[in-house]
C-alpha cells in the first residue's frame, strides 16, 4: 500500500467516524478504558509483563524497586480508570450533558 492509498483510507475512517454521535465515540472510548482498567485492577502483574516486554522491545530493560508497591500502585490505577470511567458514562448517558 503506497502512502497516496494510505492517506485516502485514513480521511475515509475519519470522514466515517466523524459522522458519529459524540455519546457513541465516548461510549466506545469508555468501555475500551474500563476494560483495561478492570484487567489493571485484577491482573496488575500482566500489565506490568506486558509493559515489561514492549520496553525490551525497543531496547530497555526495567524493573521496579519494589515488585509490590508496583503491583499497588497499577492496581490502585485501574481502580482509578474505573471510578473515572463509570463517571464518564454516567454524564454522557444517563445526563443530558452529551447526548439529549
Amino acid at each position: 500500500m503506497d502512502k497516496k492509498q494510505l492517506l485516502e483510507l485514513t480521511e475515509s475512517a475519519v470522514a466515517w467516524v466523524s459522522r458519529l454521535p459524540l455519546c457513541i465515540i465516548v461510549g466506545i472510548i469508555s468501555a475500551i478504558g474500563l476494560f483495561i482498567g478492570f484487567v489493571l485492577v485484577l491482573n496488575p502483574s500482566l500489565a506490568i509483563a506486558i509493559q515489561k516486554k514492549f520496553y525490551e522491545k525497543i531496547n530497555w530493560r526495567i524493573e521496579p524497586i519494589s515488585m509490590q508497591k508496583e503491583i499497588s500502585h497499577t492496581r490502585m490505577m485501574g481502580l482509578f480508570m474505573v471510578i473515572f470511567l463509570l463517571a464518564t458514562i454516567y454524564l454522557v448517558f444517563f445526563t443530558e450533558l452529551f447526548c439529549p
